[in-house]
């Protein structure tokens, strides 16, 4: 692969970026705009190659791809993996943030919908909460706790206390199973009971506990698993 100043000037990553826009640039070289400039084994259009082909995940490895991993590919120092790493938590806020519009929920489908893409990979198991209005309208999304590969610590307090603050009137709780199976266990349900007797005290329903899988997902209310408020 030919070194970036071997390419026709209207070939490099930067240029066409410039003249075409982004969209129109292929993932090695939106990478290799980040990574900058190569080294004595690569250009910087190889190293992101290999960046997308250390995973099978191809572009999506980014997501969750830590400094550490990304330093493992040869020609990624640390100045590039903290770039690279930055990058991919913009996007991730940048999506976040254009979600946060008030959008009316009417099914189980469309909660998971924002959730399934940025959870069915975690390694870790990480407990959301969705904040409704009075008309189902999403007013905030919160993490509240993110646990190990089997379990998350989460007190009924640090649920209620971001829906307090923003005055939802109801929630959603959210959870993955790094798994990759939504099946509800145990522990699951118990906790799902904890959190819907603390809201009926403070006056905000939980909605639904949704459990996400690898593309698939299980709602407690459905399967009627949670206490009737």
């Amino acid at each position: 692969m030919p070194k970036m100043h071997e390419l026709p000037e209207a070939e490099r990553p930067r240029e066409r970026l410039t003249a075409y826009g982004a969209d129109a640039l292929s993932n090695a070289e939106l990478i290799a705009i980040l990574i900058g400039s190569g080294w004595p084994g690569g250009s910087a259009l190889e190293v992101a190659s290999r960046i997308l082909a250390g995973s099978d995940q191809g572009i999506a490895y980014l997501a969750t791809a830590s400094v550490e991993e990304l330093c493992s590919v040869p020609g990624v120092g640390s100045a590039t993996a903290c770039r690279i790493a930055a990058a991919a938590a913009i996007g991730r806020r940048i999506t976040a943030a254009g979600e946060q519009k008030k959008v009316s929920f009417s099914k189980p489908e469309d909660i998971v919908s924002l959730f399934m893409d940025e959870l069915r990979r975690e390694t870790q198991e990480i407990f959301r909460v969705l904040l409704l209005n009075l008309r189902n309208e999403m007013i905030g999304k919160e993490t509240i706790s993110i646990g190990n590969i089997s379990s998350s610590i989460v007190d009924p307090r640090d649920v209620f206390r971001p829906a307090v603050r923003r005055g939802a009137a109801g929630l959603v709780l959210v959870h993955n199973h790094p798994s990759g199976n939504p099946e509800p266990s145990d522990a699951d349900v118990e906790v799902t009971k904890r959190i819907c007797e603390a809201g009926e005290l403070l006056g905000v329903r939980v909605m639904d506990h949704l459990i996400i899988g690898n593309g698939k997902f299980v709602s407690m209310k459905k399967r009627n698993l949670l206490p009737v408020q």
